[in-house]
């Protein structure tokens, strides 16, 4: 009987039963690779007729203490993984080619190393003297960490488990390549069997593991989104070409806060941490203009504040252009909308661009107010006043409707010298002296009382 055959798509991850020039559920072309299986059992037994060993059980109330956390000093990086690196963990982290993955990582190990971790970084993409060379212009040169250039994954399984590392970095996981699986390094079974095999060993040997991942042009981590579920945590390193602001998001953790970020300045010598990002974000806002507004948000546990811009102006294409930066493109339609239906304020005939300043990316619903204010400030040509904040979620109905953490916003307005805060009503927050909170019912009063349209 012939083999029967599977094909994988590489860039969502969708089986076919036979190979063709386009996947049919995201439209990507020569995107169908075949998918080898890792190893074939005797095809007379089931699972279930084969003998196995017993796993040994325990209940829910164990006396177990929790893992202690290594702190590599980095307070930036130890935030995203939730308070340190956690022993025996698999941590994956992806970003776009050039953004600065590895130089953070060699940062971070060479921290963890003149700490007393016993590390080891594999590279599979640049030889030693190139590792060595980076380590240098960073200062990082005198840390006690071994190097490796190595894309056979049997020979770097055999050299852990003889040096019994705490940690290590792979850099990259599409470069490994598994000889027992025959296709070629990136392809979506390498990609599943390296991964597979190096989170088993991190969990058999109490190592942590780092593995760096390439990304897709839709932003996505390149091969079967099998590799984002075997590991414990998920990291992507964004920014902007243009910008020196660096943000690394935790998307995954099982051992911390998902949705956490770190803001790293990328600098001649490497990555710097930014300790108080609000004021990074915002220091380039001189007086108020038309179009931008101040939003208190959270990201993960933190309270940062950001700056929406926003441009409005005639369009004369008959289907006005709609562009986004930083910001969802449906949210933005779904707020102009709302503006026209239940404020009366049109935005037909008008093209409108909206950008998160510094090259930041917010999903936050509580920014609609904030994006609702940048709007209106740019179609009236009216100012927001300089030192005002505002957050609130917009519903369809043009109500107001309260966020989370609206104290620790406040509070982080007042740090950095603002003194009012457009917010909900009902919106649970202590009196802060020298902090004067407007709240609104719905959009229609927020838009009489702001800018005096409707």
């Amino acid at each position: 009987m012939a083999k029967a055959q599977a094909f994988t798509c590489t860039e969502c991850g969708a089986s076919h039963s036979k190979w063709s020039g386009r996947c049919d559920a995201c439209g990507a072309w020569n995107s169908i690779v075949e998918d080898v299986p890792l190893s074939a059992g005797p095809a007379s037994k089931s699972l279930g007729a084969m003998k196995g060993r017993a796993v040994p059980l325990s209940d829910l109330a164990t006396e177990e203490a929790p893992p202690p956390r290594a702190r590599c000093g980095l307070d930036e990086f130890d935030r995203v993984l939730g308070g340190g690196l956690v022993p025996a963990s698999a941590i994956l982290v992806g970003g776009d080619p050039g953004i600065g993955k590895s130089t953070l990582l060699l940062q971070a190990i060479a921290h963890f190393a003149r700490r007393g971790l016993k590390t080891i970084y594999v590279s599979g993409e640049e030889a030693r003297a190139q590792v060595r060379m980076r380590a240098q212009r960073l200062g990082l040169a005198d840390a006690p960490v071994m190097l490796a250039a190595e894309t056979n994954l049997r020979d770097i399984l055999t050299t852990l488990e003889a040096e019994k590392p705490d940690l290590v970095v792979i850099d990259s996981i599409q470069t490994m390549w598994a000889d027992n699986v025959d296709s070629a390094p990136g392809s979506v079974s390498q990609v599943r069997a390296a991964a597979h095999e190096l989170t088993t060993f991190a969990k058999r040997r109490g190592v942590s593991v780092v593995l760096v991942g390439h990304v897709t042009k839709e932003g996505q981590i390149a091969g079967p989104r099998v590799v984002e579920h075997m590991v414990d945590t998920v990291l992507y390193f964004e920014g902007e070409r243009g910008h020196q602001f660096r943000i690394l998001r935790a998307v995954k953790n099982r051992f911390g806060p998902a949705d956490e970020i770190g803001v790293f300045e990328m600098t001649g010598g490497g990555l710097a941490e930014v300790a108080n990002p609000s004021a990074l974000f915002l220091s380039d806002r001189d007086e108020p203009a038309p179009g931008s507004a101040v939003f208190a948000g959270i990201e993960g546990t933190r309270p940062v504040l950001v700056e929406f811009q926003a441009l409005v102006a005639p369009s004369s294409l008959a289907q006005p252009r709609r562009s986004v930066l930083g910001w969802d493109a449906g949210r933005l339609a779904m707020i102009l909308a709302v503006l026209e239906a239940r404020a009366g304020i049109p935005f037909a005939g008008l093209d409108v661009y909206l950008n998160v300043a510094g090259g930041m990316r917010v999903s936050e619903p509580a920014a609609d107010l904030a994006v609702a204010a940048a709007l209106l400030s740019a179609r009236e040509d009216a100012p927001v006043p300089k030192e005002t904040v505002i957050f609130g979620e917009i519903s369809l109905s043009g109500a107001l409707r309260p966020v989370s953490q609206a104290e620790n916003r406040l509070k982080e307005a007042a740090k950095l010298g603002f003194t009012s805060a457009i917010a909900p009503s009902k919106t649970k927050a202590g009196t802060m002296a020298g902090m004067k909170l407007d709240v609104m019912t719905d959009l229609a009063a927020f838009v009489g009382e702001v800018f005096g349209a409707g």
